[in-house]
């Protein structure tokens, strides 16, 4: 910043040079302006001089011709070095105000459209960061000068990361994806943020944006390992092999990474095989839905109807789910681990769950006109369960 204000003072010594000069040269002009009036005013005395004495008798008219000459000479002389007078159409106060009001304005301009703010943190990047919360400050700053930066908040989030911020660096990840288009490598990186931020707990949000990351670029090395761990700690092993088979693909030879990733897949692998000989009993719910009497007149035969299960203590998202018509009613159907609305939650994944049924005419699940709700039961329950949808679906009757 010293090289900046010396640079801007010498280029304001030489505006102000500019400006007082021709105030300068004014001043001159008014020195000799004088002289040539004292000059004017002793030529005449000297002429009064020559003419008085040819009055006394002391003078002929040929002596007093030549005096006269004598002094026009010397006059001559003595105003033939002045310069000839340059009209002031400014004045002298105008040049010395602007000469004090240019310096000002000119600040003031800077300070407010300047790029003074930029300058520093230029010079304060130019050394070594000393740890990470000094890096992860300075891109604060660049973040703060520079709000549009795509790169700046891509590198800010990551920093956030490293210091166990993952809240902070979702936020970060978010206002980069915004700007930058939806970059797969931002959206890995957001989902990434998001599933440490909730503890380690997998949501549909996390889900639409690896989704989103794989599909613009199957070889989305971030939202692959993210999958992975998700799997391997929902004990569905297989699915962490091959998230992990193919992040290990895109790994360059000798890369630090490929042993832990390879030990981890040795890990889901004996897992694995550790549950291979178990036989899991098929989880089958099997429900039997209906509508009200009272009901019938109200609803449409087209109308959509979701019949879903939902954890009793868990996430409030379906478990399981089916989607049929008004006109199918009443209707028997079965929910299963395949009718799975994700892949990381089943209903083999909880030991209690609730039965619900939907009507909604706009074909939303999440909201309608009406609907039913059983009470919790057990997963492992093979009785059929029986659902009327009698109720208006208001935020107090729902589940």
């Amino acid at each position: 910043m010293i090289d900046l204000w010396l640079g801007a003072g010498l280029m304001l010594l030489m505006a102000l040079g500019f400006l007082l000069v021709p105030v300068l040269r004014g001043r001159r002009q008014q020195m000799e302006e004088d002289r040539t009036a004292l000059n004017v005013a002793l030529y005449q005395e000297r002429v009064g001089e020559l003419t008085a004495q040819q009055q006394a008798g002391a003078l002929d008219a040929e002596q007093l011709a030549k005096g006269r000459d004598e002094a026009a000479r010397e006059l001559l002389a003595d105003t033939e070095s002045v310069e000839a007078p340059r009209p002031e159409t400014l004045g002298k106060a105008l040049p010395l105000l602007a000469a004090v009001l240019v310096p000002i304005l000119g600040l003031g301009l800077y300070l407010h459209f300047g790029a003074a703010d930029k300058v520093e943190l230029t010079r304060e990047f130019a050394e070594a960061p000393k740890n990470l919360q000094d890096l992860t400050h300075r891109l604060e700053q660049v973040v703060q000068a520079q709000p549009e930066s795509a790169e700046g908040l891509y590198f800010l989030g990551r920093a956030y990361m490293s210091e166990q911020r993952p809240q902070d660096a979702a936020k970060a990840f978010e206002r980069a994806a915004a700007l930058s288009g939806r970059e797969p490598a931002l959206l890995g990186q957001w989902a990434q943020a998001l599933y440490f931020a909730n503890d380690k707990r997998w949501n549909p949000q996390v889900q639409a944006l690896t989704d989103e990351a794989l599909q613009a670029d199957p070889k989305e090395v971030t939202s692959l390992g993210l999958l992975g761990i998700a799997a391997f700690e929902g004990e569905r092993y297989q699915e962490a092999i091959d998230y992990w088979t193919r992040l290990l693909a895109q790994l360059p030879e000798g890369d630090a990474s490929r042993a832990a990733l390879q030990g981890g897949i040795d890990r889901a692998a004996q897992r694995l095989d550790a549950t291979a000989g178990k036989v899991v009993e098929q989880v089958r719910l099997k429900v039997r839905v209906e509508l009200a009497a009272a009901l019938e007149g109200k609803v449409e035969p087209g109308d959509t109807v979701f019949i879903f299960a939902r954890a009793v203590n868990g996430p409030p998202m379906p478990l399981a789910a089916k989607r049929v018509t008004v006109a199918q009613l009443p209707i028997e159907v079965e929910l299963s681990d395949a009718d799975a609305m994700m892949a990381q939650m089943k209903l083999s994944d909880f030991p209690q769950v609730q039965l619900v049924a939907r009507v909604s005419r706009a074909g939303q699940p999440t909201q309608g006109e009406w609907i039913g709700h059983g009470t919790p039961l057990a997963i492992r329950t093979q009785t059929l369960q029986h659902l009327t949808i009698d109720r208006p679906d208001s935020r107090e009757n729902r589940p």
